[in-house]
């Protein structure tokens, strides 16, 4: 039995792992994730743990960065460009931008093309509006969803944050057909120092965070694993399906 919660707000696409993202309308869901997605992440070369990627967890600037795209070079969902906090365009493999990134980090950084991504818990993240709203109103800052880095906005039929705590172990589908896309609702969305990180300005606050652990023991949002690919559109209503049903 499918039940009707609420509808597709916005979409996300982050391109650069830690950089800018993308609204889109319309996007393609793939197995692994939105295609485009986190496709792109600068290595820390001398960093050799499990998780060598360069975030704005250590470089809070990188969210100035915003990846663009030349139609006469564009290749795919892959960025051609990105343009700098100063208003600069450089070419996404090319030697300025890791040189800028480098200055900045104080370390060497290599620029990397996974095709599946680098994704920190699974494909797809998912919050929903209410939640955002009431995080942020908690912090005392700006209602912003950037933030928080979903890709996929959820505004709720039924109002009040943190509904998505309900969804785990269940199925979530952007539509009603047999052709939906769809994931399943795994994992909790643990937040880390990003969500302190002002998108505008690059500048950090720990409000936001102690809010999140204040109001929820640190989880806003819910990650998800693809169990059908197909295209999300905003507007499309969402619908929660407990797992094992048909």
């Amino acid at each position: 039995m499918l039940t009707e919660i609420g509808e597709v707000e916005a979409i996300f696409r982050y391109p650069l792992k830690s950089m800018a993202g993308e609204s889109l309308e319309v996007a393609n869901l793939g197995w692994h994730g939105i295609e485009g997605d986190r496709r792109l992440a600068f290595r820390r070369v001398v960093d050799r743990s499990g998780f060598p990627w360069l975030t704005a967890t250590k470089l809070p600037s990188l969210v100035l960065f915003r990846p663009q795209r030349r139609e006469n070079g564009a290749q795919g969902d892959i960025p051609t460009h990105v343009r700098t906090p100063d208003g600069i365009d450089m070419a996404v493999f090319g030697e300025d931008l890791a040189a800028e990134i480098e200055r900045r980090h104080g370390a060497p950084v290599q620029m990397m093309h996974l095709k599946n991504g680098i994704f920190d818990d699974a494909t797809l993240s998912v919050i929903a509006s209410d939640t955002v709203r009431e995080i942020t109103r908690l912090a005392g800052v700006s209602q912003d969803v950037r933030r928080f880095r979903p890709n996929v906005l959820v505004r709720l039929l039924r109002s009040g944050p943190f509904q998505e705590d309900e969804w785990l172990g269940n199925m979530l589908s952007f539509g009603d057909g047999d052709d939906a896309p769809a994931i399943a609702a795994t994992v909790r969305d643990v937040r880390c120092s990003m969500v302190n990180i002002d998108p505008d300005s690059g500048r950090p606050t720990c409000e936001v965070m102690k809010a999140v652990v204040r109001a929820n023991e640190n989880n806003a949002g819910i990650y998800g694993t693809v169990t059908r690919i197909g295209q999300l559109a905003v507007g499309q209503r969402a619908f929660l399906r407990a797992a094992g049903c048909s």
